[in-house]
This record gives structure tokens, sequence and C-alpha cells, in this order.
């Protein structure tokens, strides 16, 4: 990972659009800073269509795409996708999977959540999961005191035995049925809302994360950025992202903001 400082000024200027993760990436110590909500607001302004691409539940991503200065939400890990119809005055979601499909899999998420609260001691089920869709979110560090690197791998595989995808985040151990990702997603949203071929625009799109579950965007993107925490996980060979900032979490992306806006600004 190269410093973000070192992106090119020709690189930076083409980006149009930023997909960005939220939680340790946009949020610090669990909070959004006025710094790093103004960022996304300052992105905006400067033309930049920004798209935040989140683990989140459907609950928070109804709240992000009325309220926070956003072009869409991608919720849950790519099960879905939300923004807010300004003409219309009303929210919009493009959806992985209908109604019908998603209530025959509430009986399958419930069974993995009790197998999984009570083989792995400490965990909880994340505070969030009470407006969540389509997945299970275990809580390893949020709300409860921080479980060792085993525990949190033995959430992700009793996830797997039972034929669910499993991520880990920097919180949450998720795991949802479907071969659906963050990045699968980021293709169709782009391709339905805006006209735009992520294959084609790849150099042009870029994306900010900060954990494994980023990984899929780090490694398709090739301006991907890490915040800087992003060195706290040992992401496996390709899968790490192209630069990283000097400044951790919200202060970080921040910093990538202000690259960008100047970069479009010119000297």
């Amino acid at each position: 990972m190269r410093p973000v400082t070192e992106m090119p000024t020709a690189v930076a200027s083409a980006i149009h659009t930023v997909l960005s993760d939220i939680d340790d990436t946009l949020t610090t110590e669990g909070r959004l800073t006025v710094e790093a909500y103004g960022a996304l607001q300052d992105l905006r302004d400067a033309g930049l269509r920004v798209v935040l691409v989140t683990g989140r539940p459907a609950g928070w991503c109804d709240h992000i795409a009325r309220m926070w200065p956003v072009d869409a939400v991608i919720g849950e890990n790519g099960a879905f996708y939300s923004w807010h119809d300004a003409q219309a005055h009303k929210l919009r979601t493009r959806h992985v999977f209908d109604e019908a499909q998603r209530a025959r899999n509430t009986s399958r998420l419930a069974e993995v959540r009790d197998t999984i609260l009570r083989e792995v001691p400490g965990c909880a089920l994340a505070s969030d999961q009470f407006c969540r869709l389509y997945d299970l979110a275990i809580d390893f560090c949020e709300d409860v005191p921080p479980l060792p690197e085993s525990a949190v791998q033995r959430i992700a595989l009793l996830m797997e035995q039972a034929g669910m995808t499993a991520k880990v985040s920097s919180i949450h151990v998720n795991g949802w049925f479907g071969d659906y990702d963050k990045l699968s997603m980021a293709h169709l949203l782009l391709r339905e809302r805006f006209g735009v071929e992520l294959e084609s625009e790849r150099e042009r799109c870029l994306f900010v994360g900060d954990s494994p579950n980023d990984a899929p965007m780090f490694a398709y993107l090739p301006n991907a950025v890490g915040v800087a925490n992003v060195a706290r996980f040992a992401l496996p060979p390709g899968q790490s992202p192209a630069y990283v900032t000097q400044a951790e979490a919200g202060a970080g992306f921040s910093q990538l903001a202000r690259l960008l806006i100047g970069a479009r600004r010119g000297p």
C-alpha cells in the first residue's frame, strides 16, 4: 500500500464516483464526526458521486439514503441498494431477493443464530439485528468485550458450515444465504441507477474501506484506498488497497476527500 499522497493528480482528478464503507472508515470509535460528515457533502458539492457500501442493516440505510448527503447506499453487504427519489419525495430500494425468499430465510437464520450464541461464549447479536432483512450479524467487539481472533473465526466457520456466506468486518461477523456481495451490488447499482459500467470505469471509481469484508472491492478497483487502520488486518495477497491514508477512520476519509477535491480544482 502506497501513501495516498502518492496518487497521481491525473488519477485523482479523473475519479467520478467514491464508494465508501461506513464503520471505522467514515466513523471514528463508533461515532460519525463533523469532519467526516462534512467531507461527504464536500465531495458531492465538488461534483463527485457518493455511494456508501456497508454491512449495516436496512433500517439504518433507510435513514442514510433519506438524510445524508449521498447518492445511494448499498446495505447488508450487498443485499440491496436504496436511494431517495427527490422528484417523487420517496425512498426506493432495489432488493436481491423478493419478500417470499427473505421470509424463507428467516427461520434458517434463527437456527444459525442459536448455534453460534450457544457455542461461542461472549459473542452477542448485533444491536442493530432487529432492523436487518437479509443477514445475521454477530457482535464480537462493538457492544461486547473484544473476543480473541479464534472466536471470531469460529463464528465465521459456523456460518459457513450452515451454507452461509460469512464476512468479518471490524466489529461484526456477518452471514447470509446467497452469493451476492458488496462488489456485485456495486455493479448493479451503478449500471441501473447511473448508466455506469463498473468494469469499464474501474479506474475512475474509487472505494475506501478498512477491513477484510472490503477485500473484494480493494482487489477489483485499482485505485482503492484504505484508511490507516486497515493495517490492523492481514489481508490476503492481492486483496489490499492500492493506497492508504495517513490518518485513521473518519480523519483518513476526510484526508482522501480533500485530495480528490483538490485534484479536481487543479493548481
